[in-house]
């Protein structure tokens, strides 16, 4: 997927992610004193930054950059940045801006690189919602133990509508993968099956490339569908088994993970939104057990409770019934949400949609 910023990323990303301190003497070159006797002015700016934002009208919205404004300086203040590396983040925050486009988000990817996005994911999936673990301690295989599915990151990718389909569709519109059947229930986390539970799916296609990124060569919607489900909670779809692929590195942060000697890549895994009246939605992926890279997610986001088995099946009169060739893989998982606390607590924190950061 190439961008217009190819030119401008090579010259202010992938060349200067290196630093050059051969020069560096850690002084202020505007007022010629040395860094230890600038004290207690880098901190009488900072309190007066904080200071500034006391008018805030909005309450969380100063807390957050009262201390945003606070790490960030102390950052600088441990680090003793120079003006020219100072000068190549900017470039840096500035390609990944340009990299963005209508579907593709490389603000989001650097979130996801730098673990940002997982830490986050996690936080809000925890908050507000007591005792998430089941009996024994586990989490997010056992309905009948009150456990929940846990969440893991949106992903980059998650940039267009799910087309609508009917239970038993397959999403894999252009073929060429191993044949595979995904299924289970959507339940609440006492076991109870949950009806006309919302389930979107997307995923990468056999080589490892969303629809967003081939739009000459896979047609809109390839790799998703939006589901719901059955009487009795369940869903079937039909797909390919994915593959592990590396996120994309034509842009800043493929050059940020390139400077610090990191792989691009991600284990096999399929994404998951699942919804419910009265209950907490939860984004998530199944992982495909046996994967490459399951312990060196290049986003951080595996959790033992979403690997699942991609098992190996060969029976005719099964493959019939999906509608796929014999053999196949077929992977069976429960998808088990939350209950909200009361009718009116809201699923999501009270912040801007992710889509649109």
């Amino acid at each position: 997927m190439s961008t217009d910023t190819s030119t401008d990323m090579s010259t202010d990303t992938s060349t200067d992610m290196s630093t050059d301190t051969s020069t560096d003497t850690r002084t202020d070159t505007r007022t010629g004193t040395s860094a230890g006797m600038s004290d207690a002015f880098t901190t009488r700016i900072t309190e007066a930054v904080v200071d500034s934002m006391d008018g805030t009208p909005d309450p969380r919205l100063r807390e957050l950059l009262a201390a945003l404004t606070r790490h960030l300086h102390a950052f600088v203040r441990e680090t003793g940045p120079t003006m020219a590396e100072w000068e190549r983040a900017v470039a840096f925050l500035t390609a990944t801006g340009q990299a963005c486009t209508a579907t593709r988000q490389e603000f989001v990817l650097l979130s996801d690189v730098l673990g940002v996005s997982m830490l986050v994911e996690t936080i809000n999936s925890e908050r507000g919602a007591g005792d998430r673990d089941g009996a024994d301690g586990s989490r997010g295989r056992s309905a009948e133990a009150g456990a929940v599915t846990e969440s893991t990151v949106l992903g980059p990718f998650h940039m267009t509508e799910s087309p609508a389909r009917a239970l038993g569709a397959d999403i894999d519109l252009v073929g060429g993968g191993e044949p595979c059947v995904i299924s289970g229930r959507v339940l609440s986390r006492d076991g109870t099956p949950l009806p006309g539970a919302v389930l979107d799916v997307w995923q990468a296609n056999a080589e490892g490339f969303y629809d967003v990124q081939q739009p000459d060569v896979q047609p809109p919607g390839n790799g998703r569908g939006l589901f719901t489900t059955d009487d009795e909670g369940r869903f079937w779809f039909r797909t390919c088994v994915p593959s592990p692929y590396p996120i994309p590195t034509d842009g800043p942060v493929g050059a940020l993970l390139k400077a610090t000697a990191r792989h691009p890549y991600r284990p096999a895994h399929i994404h998951f939104i699942g919804s419910a009246e009265g209950h907490r939605t939860v984004t998530t992926h199944i992982f495909v057990a046996g994967s490459d890279h399951l312990d060196s997610d290049a986003v951080f986001a595996v959790k033992e409770s979403l690997v699942q088995d991609f098992t190996a099946t060969d029976d005719p009169e099964l493959a019939g019934e999906f509608g796929v060739p014999n053999p196949f893989r077929h992977a069976r998982f429960d998808l088990v949400l939350d209950t909200l606390d009361t009718p009116d607590t809201p699923d999501t924190p009270d912040t801007p949609d992710r889509e649109e950061a």
